[in-house]
């Protein structure tokens, strides 16, 4: 299969874009779609591609926590966190067009991004620590809490929606169409919006704004979550659960 191919196929085989950000739908999804095809056409596995991101993201995290903050690294941070988030939709995409999805490839997969979450929160901390202004130790603080309310999204996120497919909630039925209102409103939570703001890591009065600004949206939106997660996996009549509500789907975050 050539590259073309490969990418058309790629493009009639998406998840559905309900519950993901704009970001994810418009440019993470699309990016990874053409690496997933150039993945393909170089004979990569999609193991093979969850291993190049991780490395990518490994680096770019290595390189937050020794450097000092620079208007030189920052861009080249955000550039490789990018790139591996690319790569991290990549290999889904190649496993469903090389039809090899497996239990063992999603555990990969999913052990991988908690990983690269705890990992980038925690460099950030050694950074602020290393290089940050020691009259203000508080800011310390804002790294774990960061962590702390990413890890519990992702998490609790999965967790709903395998728990979800297990009671069989999850069955075959129409897909509402993605809201570009919800997509806007997710923004804030997406990993990909948080790799941007390492554009700013040489300009710390900025980049510490944007990254109390997403802490911020992250604390208020994560009870919302968990509220919204318990109320979908509480047990209910079975004449209250309608059709939509049957076939909801995946988590509604990214």
């Amino acid at each position: 299969m050539d590259f073309a191919s490969a990418l058309r196929q790629l493009s009639q085989a998406q998840k559905p874009a309900r519950g993901v950000s704009l970001y994810a739908r418009f440019v993470n999804r699309p990016a990874g779609r053409v690496l997933a095809a150039t993945a393909h056409r170089a004979g990569l596995s999609p193991n093979h591609v969850t291993a190049v991101s991780a490395l990518i993201t490994c680096g770019a995290v290595a390189a937050i926590a020794w450097y000092p903050p620079s208007r030189t690294l920052g861009p080249c941070v955000a550039l490789a966190l990018l790139v591996g988030f690319a790569l991290d939709s990549a290999d889904g995409q190649l496993a469903r067009l090389h039809r090899s999805a497996s239990p063992s490839g999603e555990w990969v997969d999913h052990v991988t991004d908690c990983a690269k979450l705890l990992g980038l929160h925690a460099a950030v901390l050694v950074s602020f620590h290393r290089h940050g202004d020691p009259s203000r130790p508080a800011l310390l603080l804002a790294p774990l809490a960061f962590q702390f309310a990413a890890v519990l999204l992702f998490f609790g996120g999965i967790l709903a929606e395998q728990l979800h497919r297990r009671d069989g909630a999850a069955g075959p039925g129409p897909v509402p169409p993605p809201s570009a209102v919800r997509g806007a409103a997710l923004l804030p939570l997406d990993y990909g919006l948080l790799c941007l703001g390492f554009v700013l890591w040489g300009h710390q009065g900025l980049f510490l704004t944007v990254y109390l600004v997403l802490l911020a949206a992250h604390a208020v939106l994560l009870p919302v979550f968990l509220a919204r997660w318990f109320r979908r996996l509480s047990p209910r009549p079975r004449t209250e659960a309608s059709g939509a509500e049957r076939h909801e789907g995946a988590p509604d975050i990214a």
